[in-house]
């Protein structure tokens, strides 16, 4: 399993100190948070594309070309590229290019998005939110097959043997499908043979085990290998559990709550926090013997090849996300893997 990391470079009050750190103290501490994970064997490091005030990372590309120089074996994702909003040529190019910098690490992984703010900034209509998307992505894949594209679409002017350039040193460049929750994005990202990421950030991480399972039919049923899954999810990792709890459930709570307010979800309580973290519950946070024990127990259900934590769920102290970072590298990461190998061992053998 390969295990790493992602976030979107959230800008929130800290709620240590009570300050609202700037936009460049953020991304500064973005660039060490890669830096120590590449450092520490991690496998992905990805950030996420918004457009709002409360995180830093609107140009994916422009962070992932910028940390390609600062690590050295680190796969770099995005999670997501809005694609309905963007232009899939623009972002072949800029992925390619962070290719070429990075050494062949480079991957897009592509989603709907789910917050709107990108529709009307760049004049799309919210309306055609499945179609912008499905036409995009077809699109991308047409220009990471073909150097030279000849398509039309509905949404953008067509293109008559023009060529992309540059093109990446991975042939393919990797481009992963996330969801949310819907049946239908799965079986397109099955059909179409694409990896998929599932991110659970709340509820029951059972109930999204349907998703993984039709990924993999859709895959086979068009006669495709059955592609990769990664489970993205929330979570902190201490020393001890009560020491993540501690430090998570503030910042965890803030975020959380902001968002609500827009979507009209009820206040994050304690004990909702506390359910989210055992291990049922959607939150990896905790020692890392909890955190290893979870994803070994969600691995039963999901078989997955991936998994990626969101560890800033809000401003934590630098200091924290760092210990996380360095936990989940040198503690959880390796722990998992002997385990996953292990079982793959003796299930070969029987």
């Amino acid at each position: 399993m390969e295990i790493g990391i992602y976030t979107f470079g959230e800008r929130t009050t800290d709620p240590e100190t009570g300050r609202l750190i700037s936009p460049a103290e953020r991304l500064r501490r973005l660039m060490e948070e890669m830096k120590l994970a590449d450092e520490v064997g991690l496998d992905v490091f990805a950030v996420g594309e918004h457009h709002r005030p409360d995180f830093v990372v609107s140009a994916p590309a422009v962070v992932l070309g910028a940390a390609a120089v600062h690590t050295r074996q680190i796969r770099l994702s995005s999670a997501v590229v809005v694609l309905s909003s963007d232009d899939p040529v623009r972002v072949f190019e800029q992925f390619a290019t962070v290719d070429l910098l990075s050494g062949g690490r480079a991957e897009i992984m592509v989603g709907r998005g789910s917050f709107i703010e990108s529709f009307p900034l760049f004049g799309y209509d919210l309306r055609d939110y499945d179609a912008l998307f499905e036409e995009k992505l077809d699109l991308l894949l047409k220009i990471r097959q073909e150097e030279r594209v000849t398509w039309s679409g509905h949404f953008r002017p067509p293109l008559r043997n023009q060529g992309i350039y540059p093109r990446p040193i991975q042939n393919p460049l990797p481009v992963w499908v996330a969801v949310g929750g819907t049946p239908e994005s799965a079986v397109r990202a099955g059909s179409l043979g694409l990896p998929m990421a599932i991110a659970i950030i709340g509820g029951l991480p059972e109930r999204f085990v349907y998703l993984a399972e039709l990924h993999r039919q859709a895959a086979q049923q068009a006669g495709l290998a059955v592609p990769k899954l990664s489970i993205n999810s929330h979570g902190l990792i201490a020393d001890d559990s009560q020491t993540a709890f501690r430090e998570a459930f503030p910042a965890f709570k803030q975020m959380m709550d902001r968002i609500g307010r827009e979507r009209g979800w009820s206040p994050m309580t304690r004990e909702q926090f506390e359910f989210s973290v055992t291990l049922r519950g959607a939150n990896f946070v905790g020692s890392p013997e909890q955190v290893i024990e979870k994803i070994l127990y969600q691995h039963e259900w999901f078989h997955h090849d991936r998994f990626l934590l969101q560890m800033t769920v809000g401003t934590l102290p630098h200091r924290t996300v760092m210990r996380s970072i360095e936990l989940l590298g040198t503690k959880v990461a390796p722990a998992v893997k002997k385990a996953l190998s292990t079982t793959v061992s003796a299930n070969t053998q029987s």
